[in-house]
C-alpha cells in the first residue's frame, strides 16, 4: 500500500476524527488486531460473535498508527488517533474505493458461477509476461475480502485483476463501485448461491452489474444462454466467446493427452493451436476468456501461448497428484452442481483405472438443494464412475439415485470425513482414480490430507 494521510481517510469515510493529527501517515490496513503493519490503520469490524470495537486498544498495543471505531462504541481510553463512523464496513469499502482510483491502471474484474479463481490465474498468466500484474490473492474477493486486496495495490503494478464474488442482491454494485473494472468477464450463471437469489435470472442480472463505466468492456460466455441474452440489457460493449456458436472467440477440435488439454483457437483473423496444462472442458472457457482479454489489450499471441503453459492452478482447485500408482483430484475447494459436473468429466476423462467419487454436500442451494443433489447422482451414474462415496444430508440424494439408475456402481454414504476416510481406505487399488469435492464448509480437503499420508506412509512400509 502506497502512504495516505489521516486527511485522505476523513475525506473517503465522512468519518469524525476524535484524536490526533490529519498529517498522520498511514501505510497498510488490517481488519485484525493481531496483524498490523507498519503505519498500520486498524478496522473494527462487527460479526455475528465479535465485536472488532474491542479489540481497539489491542491493535494500539500491538503498533496501529490509527484506527477507525463504531459511533456507538464508547472508548474508555484512547491511545492514539481514532476516526468515528458510522458503519466501519461501509468505511472500509468508502476507503478502499477512494484508494483504487488513485491509480490509473486497467482493472479487470473476474465474477461467474464457477471458474472465477481459475479465470483469474489463466489472465495472470497471459498477461504476466509483458505486465506487472497484481491480482487477488487467494479468494478475497467479497465484500471486506475485495477492500482488503485493494489496498495491497501500489503505482508499481500495470494492470490489476480483481475477483468479485457475491452471494446477496446488492452486492456486486458494491464491488463494482469500489473496483471500478475497465474490463469485466463472466465466466457462467448457474445456481451457485440460488439460496439467496432464488433464480438463475436474478443471479444473471447481479453479476452483469460488475462495470459500471460505459466504454468499459464486458466478456460473456456466449454457451450460457442466459448471458447470451445479456447484450439487449446493458449499454457496455460485449465480447461473447464459447465452443457452440459463432463468436469472435471459438475453437475446435477439443482433446487432452497428458494431463494437457488442447484446442484450436479460431478468431475473425487467424487460427492458432493452444494448448493449457489442466483437464476438462470448462478450462477452455477459462482460457478463452483469459486469451479474448489479453488479445484485447494487445498482448502477442506468443506471450499468450507462453503464459497459458506455464498457468498453475489454485490451491484445492482440480490439484491433480499421484502417489505410489494411485491419482487424487483434489477439487475440495467448492462445489455446485455445474463444478460437480466438470470436475466429473475431468475424472471420466483420465485413461485406465477405476473412477471413484468421493462427493460432499453442494452448500447454499436451498430449495433446489434435494433435487439438485439428486441430479448429480443420476449424472455420476451415467457416465459410468465405478464407486461413488457421499457424505452429509443432502449427498444421501445422490447415493440414492446413483444407486437407482446404475447397480453397477459401487454406492457408499457416510455421515462425516473421518468415515469416508476410512472406507476409501479400504477399497482403494493401485492405478484408481479419485475425484474428492464438496462445498467449502464441509472441509473435503481432511480427506485429501488423510489419504495423501496415507498412500506415502504405506510405501514406505512397503520398503
Amino acid at each position: 500500500m502506497e502512504n495516505i494521510t489521516i486527511s485522505e481517510i476523513l475525506t473517503a469515510t465522512g468519518g469524525k476524527l476524535l484524536s490526533g493529527n490529519t498529517d498522520q501517515i498511514i501505510g497498510s490496513v488490517s481488519v485484525d488486531s493481531r496483524e498490523i503493519g507498519e503505519n498500520c490503520l486498524f478496522i473494527p469490524i462487527k460479526g455475528e460473535k465479535f465485536d472488532g470495537n474491542n479489540f481497539i486498544q489491542k491493535a494500539f498495543e500491538n503498533g496501529a498508527a490509527a484506527s477507525l471505531i463504531s459511533s456507538y462504541y464508547k472508548l474508555e481510553t484512547i491511545s492514539g488517533p481514532v476516526i468515528e463512523v458510522d458503519d466501519t464496513i461501509k468505511a472500509l469499502q468508502n476507503l478502499a474505493k477512494y484508494y483504487r482510483n488513485k491509480f490509473n491502471i486497467p482493472v479487470i474484474g473476474v465474477t461467474g458461477s464457477v471458474g472465477k479463481t481459475t479465470t483469474k490465474e489463466m489472465i495472470a498468466a497471459v498477461l504476466g509476461n509483458t505486465m506487472k500484474v497484481f491480482k487477488t490473492y487467494g479468494n478475497y474477493n467479497g465484500q471486506i475480502g475485495l477492500p482488503l486486496t485493494v489496498f495491497n495495490l501500489d503505482s508499481s503494478y500495470e494492470v490489476a485483476i480483481l475477483e468479485m464474488g457475491i452471494s446477496k442482491f446488492g452486492e456486486m454494485e458494491n464491488l463494482s463501485d469500489i473496483a471500478n473494472p475497465d474490463v469485466g468477464v463472466i465466466t457462467n450463471v448457474g445456481m451457485s448461491h440460488i439460496e439467496n437469489f432464488k433464480t438463475t435470472e436474478n443471479i444473471c442480472k447481479e453479476k452483469l452489474k460488475i462495470v459500471k463505466k460505459e466504454k468499459a468492456i464486458l466478456y460473456l460466455n456466449g454457451d450460457s444462454p442466459i448471458l447470451l441474452k445479456a447484450e439487449k440489457n446493458i449499454p457496455q460493449k460485449i465480447i461473447y466467446f464459447g465452443l457452440n456458436g459463432d463468436y469472435p472467440f471459438k475453437c475446435q477440435d477439443v482433446y487432452s493427452i497428458n494431463g494437457v488439454t488442447n484446442f484450436t483457437l479460431i478468431t475473425p483473423e487467424f487460427r492458432e493451436e493452444i494448448s493449457i496444462p489442466c483437464l476438462g472442458i470448462h478450462n477452455v472457457y477459462n482460457a478463452l476468456a483469459a486469451i479474448a482479454i489479453a488479445l484485447g489489450m494487445g498482448i502477442h499471441l506468443d506471450d499468450i501461448k507462453a503464459g497459458l503453459l506455464a498457468f498453475k492452478n489454485a490451491a484445492m482447485r482440480q490439484q491433480i497428484s499421484e502417489i505410489n500408482g494411485v491419482t487424487i483430484i483434489d477439487d475440495s475447494y467448492n462445489a455446485s452442481p455445474d463444478s460437480m459436473k466438470s470436475a466429473v468429466n475431468v475424472l471420466k476423462s483420465m485413461e485406465n483405472g477405476r473412477k471413484i467419487v468421493v462427493m460432499a454436500d453442494m452448500l447454499e442451494l436451498g430449495e433446489s438443494s434435494a433435487k439438485a443433489h439428486y441430479e448429480i447422482g443420476r449424472y455420476i451414474a451415467i457416465e459410468g464412475i465405478d464407486a461413488l462415496i457421499t457424505i452429509g444430508n443432502d449427498s444421501k440424494n445422490a447415493s440414492d439415485s446413483a444407486k437407482i439408475l446404475n447397480q453397477n456402481i459401487n454406492v457408499i454414504h457416510c455421515e462425516n470425513n473421518s468415515e469416508a476416510f476410512k472406507i476409501l481406505k479400504n477399497i482403494i487399488k493401485e492405478n484408481d482414480k479419485i475425484l474428492i469435492k464438496g462445498s467449502r464448509g464441509m472441509h473435503t480437503e481432511e480427506i485429501v490430507k488423510n489419504l495423501k499420508e496415507y498412500l506415502e506412509n504405506k510405501h514406505k512400509t512397503a520398503e
